[in-house]
């Protein structure tokens, strides 16, 4: 990736930020915060928090964290969650002075397509000196894209219930708005351009050239200018008291089989997680089929099939539905 990011979860610790409406700052920001990490890490994004946990940073103390970790670099985004208060409605995003608004206009798109209530994106100098960033983040992380998003005023009602209701929806929306920002599609689909590799547009949405080949029914690695690929399965939004044996069950595949495409190394899920489920394709049975010649045709096992379709024999017949898994 040409570029890497910093999530900034706004206050913690003995620093609450605004309360209301059962809200409280400092827990949604981290709560919005570590979705966002979760998916920049699954894209294979570089991504650190200056918190993952409820602890106090000064203001100093922020911004060398910030700085610190990918140094002094342009191609570093630096996203600073905030909910706000004061009686207005609708979500903000404030853009460092050096930096345009395109990025910041993308999040608020995005948000609003979640049913965010929208207000502008706007840069704030200070009053002593209109070459400087009146917010601390934005003027201290120079040279980072750094912004501050506000997703709503937790003391308005509407907003309150918004946030409740939408954020993790919305911290998928900031994520897609980078994304998009630098040019990485986020669809499920890939247009083969001049030059391209299996292996080269596997890297680049994280997966591996064995998936690709399967999910596209592909029995070599060439491939042609302008050919379309489908980059993965369904996907799965992971809710509350979701487990990823759960998950497996409901779409007919294995925990392993999610892990391995999504590159997880746990069984840990987060809500609002976007994961990658195996594609699963139906095959009606034909006159002349076979088990065998069915998994030949789909390039899986005999033993994969009768396992997938809870078959005790080798035994089908016209018209059956079999449920064929990709590996």
């Amino acid at each position: 990736m040409n570029f890497s990011v910093v999530i900034d979860p706004g206050h913690g610790g003995v620093d609450s930020g605004a309360i209301g409406n059962d809200i409280v700052e400092k827990d949604m920001t981290l709560a919005i915060s570590k979705i966002m990490y979760d998916e920049f890490k699954r894209m294979g994004i570089p991504v650190y928090m200056t918190r993952e946990e409820d602890i106090t940073l000064s203001p100093k103390d922020r911004v060398t964290k910030a700085m610190n970790f990918f140094g002094k670099d342009k191609n570093v985004i630096l996203i600073s969650n905030h909910i706000n208060a004061g009686g207005g409605e609708g979500a903000e995003v404030i853009y460092s002075l050096r930096n345009d608004s395109k990025l910041s206009n993308e999040i608020l798109d995005n948000l609003s397509s979640s049913g965010a209530k929208i207000r502008k994106s706007y840069q704030k100098s200070l009053s002593t000196n209109p070459n400087k960033d009146y917010y601390f983040i934005l003027r201290d992380t120079n040279p980072l894209e750094s912004i501050i998003v506000e997703y709503g005023f937790l003391d308005n009602t509407n907003d309150a219930i918004r946030l409740k209701n939408n954020y993790q929806d919305y911290a998928l929306d900031v994520v897609e708005a980078v994304l998009d920002y630098k040019g990485i599609q986020v669809g499920d689909e890939y247009v083969v351009k001049s030059g391209d590799t299996l292996y080269g547009i596997a890297k680049k949405y994280n997966t591996n050239v064995k998936t690709l080949m399967d999910i596209n029914g592909l029995t070599s690695t060439n491939l042609k200018v302008n050919q379309v690929l489908k980059i993965s399965g369904d996907f799965y939004t992971v809710k509350p008291g979701d487990t990823l044996y759960g998950i497996a069950k409901k779409f007919n595949t294995s925990v392993n089989k999610i892990k391995d495409m999504n590159n997880l190394s746990s069984d840990l899920l987060t809500v609002g997680q976007k994961l990658k489920i195996p594609n699963q394709v139906i095959h009606k049975v034909k006159v002349g089929d076979t088990l065998y010649s069915i998994a030949k045709t789909y390039n899986v096992s005999v033993d994969d099939i009768k396992k997938t379709n809870k078959l005790t024999s080798n035994l089908i017949s016209v018209n059956q539905e079999l449920l064929i898994p990709f590996k």
